[in-house]
């Protein structure tokens, strides 16, 4: 049992929380995550661990509300306990001084992009990170990527902060005013695929946060299978990171709506339960 110590609402629909995990806030990296369950037949729920305090022997995480698990675990109170939390999963990121790093970022995805941008700026590179979301209100942890950057960028789709346009038009105009050795990009699969496209256009070595299904988190399950390079990958222990310009990411996007409807069904099931109460 994991014990919330502190809640904190990035937006309406977006939860950060702090949790008790002593072993895992001493032993994680940037990259790694964590996979934890509410309730003993409880969905298991893949999450990138957003930071660490050793001295307090905690973690943070952050969930967006979208179907019934991701719900009640938003709506978990400090005091409250999390069932299970199993970490830290998964491979760390590759960090070194290499240069200029263009990180992007897309919706809830800034939060696992943040320890990754931390992580590449603590090892002496010059990071500029592209944030982008529907619109200003779905922007998050925006002063935090600001401490380990030297320049942020703010992209929405309707124009209401920053620029607007997507997070590629933000990406290109930096890539054509001045050389980037490395990209680094965490966000929805779509995102993700025409981040790759435009850096394999300017031949821009580009690292993929990848988040597919899972259950298991150890590579038994199959369900975070991918296609890497033409070789069946696993996102929990081949990744979570991999060369955006090997990925199939049309493959990989048919899988994650495999079990859309069921979702979908799960989540007016618990809705009509919830107003009836």
């Amino acid at each position: 049992m994991n014990k919330v110590v502190e809640k904190e609402y990035l937006s309406d629909l977006v939860v950060k929380l702090v949790i008790e995990a002593p072993a895992i806030a001493k032993s994680r990296k940037a990259g790694h995550f964590i996979i934890l369950r509410l309730g003993k037949k409880g969905e298991r729920i893949p999450l990138t661990i957003v930071g660490a305090d050793v001295e307090k022997g905690t973690i943070t995480i952050i969930i967006q509300k979208v179907g019934v698990s991701s719900i009640k675990l938003a709506n978990l109170e400090v005091d409250e306990y999390i069932t299970d939390v199993v970490g830290p999963l998964g491979n760390p990121t590759h960090v070194k001084k290499v240069g200029t790093v263009l990180a992007s970022g897309g919706g809830v995805g800034v939060a696992p992009l943040l320890p990754i941008v931390e992580a590449f700026k603590k090892a002496g590179n010059k990071v500029i990170t592209v944030l982008a979301a529907r619109t200003k209100e779905l922007i998050i942890l925006e002063e935090q990527i600001r401490n380990f950057s030297d320049e942020v960028v703010i992209m929405t789709d309707d124009g209401s902060y920053g620029k607007k346009g997507l997070v590629t038009n933000g990406m290109e105009d930096i890539i054509k005013r001045e050389k980037i050795d490395i990209a680094v990009t965490v966000g929805p699969a779509i995102m993700m695929k025409f981040v790759a496209l435009l850096t394999k256009k300017y031949n821009i070595p580009t690292l993929a946060s990848l988040n597919t299904i899972m259950v298991d988190g150890t590579g038994m399950c199959g369900a975070c299978r991918v296609t890497v390079g033409g070789k069946t990958r696993f996102v929990c222990v081949d990744g979570p990171e991999f060369d955006a310009h090997q990925v199939d990411f049309d493959e990989m996007l048919c899988r994650l709506n495999a079990y859309k409807n069921l979702e979908e069904k799960a989540y007016e099931n618990y809705i009509g339960k919830y107003r009836k109460a």
